[in-house]
């Protein structure tokens, strides 16, 4: 998950603490961090949490979180919605989570029939 730049900054060490009750394990990432540094804001977001990890390229840590999942594991991907960008210095790229998960999930497929192949 992750909290938009420019918005409201007193939010965001309470989306972390509410998003850690929710879950068994945090990742804060960026979310269109516009004109703000996106690791100040991740490390705002994560300051109302007790053990996030903080992976700022969100692209990354979408592979990541797939990656390390468990079978009975379930992924909430939060922050970006229906927008298929990230904001950065008022410019937008292309960036959707859609993709990003669908991309995370072939890859772990694609190593597990290696690893069973081997």
């Amino acid at each position: 998950m992750g909290a938009g730049g420019n918005r409201d900054p007193g939010k965001r060490p309470i989306m972390g603490a509410i998003a850690e009750k929710l879950s068994d394990k945090l990742v804060v990432t960026s979310d269109n961090p516009r004109f703000e540094d996106p690791k100040t804001i991740a490390e705002a977001v994560a300051a109302g949490a007790h053990s996030p990890e903080i992976v700022v390229d969100r692209r990354e840590a979408i592979q990541e979180v797939f990656s390390r999942a468990g079978a009975a594991d379930v992924i909430l991907v939060a922050g970006k919605g229906h927008e298929d960008y990230q904001e950065v210095c008022g410019v937008k790229h292309h960036f959707s989570d859609a993709e990003e998960v669908e991309a995370a999930l072939q890859s772990r497929m694609a190593k597990e029939k290696e690893e069973k192949s081997e």
